[in-house]
């Protein structure tokens, strides 16, 4: 589940908000998970291979403290989380029950996951944030998981702030919120997402320059060859 190198470097400088105008461009609109906000300020933009999990609702006679212990559990799941990996929880929106505390995050630090992503909430927040591990979530609550989810699966489908999420996908995170960049798209975002943040660099500085939007922003055939031009010469 490895992400190739030269897809890191090519998507290194390029912001969430720019995948999701590749992407819209090719017809998908629903990419940015609901919920998903950075735990603090200043954490670094973060991409990786999704690694999902799912959450159902609480049912009594399986969400309990014992479940814990049972292999199916978010205990086994976090062994099973590869280096560099983006761990994706299907939380189901539920914002009164946090999926995992300092203990947990702690111990996915240590495995090298890259970032936590999910539509729920973290409890023990204080010892979240001195694991180091970025989160992007809803917030905090003090009650356990099993207050009101079950867990019951890792590497499935999910949703996660309404957006599918499979295995493999590959997920971005930054100040904007996490992105899910589906598996079988991935080289053509690669291709042309770079391009898409060059030319916005490019238009930023007409901007700047006092130049006015209309035939701009998109560019018109007389501003694309200039930006050609400048682009040629960088």
């Amino acid at each position: 589940m490895s992400l190739d190198p030269a897809i890191r470097a090519a998507l290194s400088g390029v912001s969430t908000a720019t995948i999701t105008t590749v992407l819209l461009k090719k017809g998908l609109r629903n990419v940015w998970m609901r919920g998903t906000r950075p735990i603090r300020a200043g954490q670094p933009r973060i991409i990786g291979p999704a690694f999902t999990l799912r959450f159902v609702p609480a049912r009594e006679d399986l969400a309990t403290p014992e479940s814990w212990s049972s292999p199916i559990s978010t205990r086994g799941a976090i062994e099973a989380m590869p280096d560099g990996c983006v761990c994706v929880a299907d939380a189901m929106g539920v914002t009164d029950a946090g999926i995992f505390g300092d203990i947990l995050c702690a111990r996915m630090a240590k495995r090298n996951v890259a970032a936590l992503v999910t539509d729920g909430v973290v409890r023990d927040i204080a010892g979240v944030l001195g694991t180091g591990l970025p989160v992007w979530c809803q917030g905090a609550a003090a009650p356990a998981s099993v207050a009101g989810l079950t867990f019951v699966a890792w590497e499935q489908p999910i949703g996660c702030g309404g957006v599918a999420v499979f295995p493999g996908d590959l997920i971005m995170v930054d100040d904007d919120g996490a992105v899910c960049i589906p598996q079988k798209l991935i080289p053509v975002v690669v291709a042309e997402a770079a391009e898409q943040e060059r030319m916005e660099e490019w238009i930023m500085g007409e901007v700047n320059g006092g130049a006015s939007l209309p035939g701009l922003y998109p560019p018109n055939a007389e501003n694309k060859a200039r930006y050609e031009a400048w682009a040629k010469n960088r």
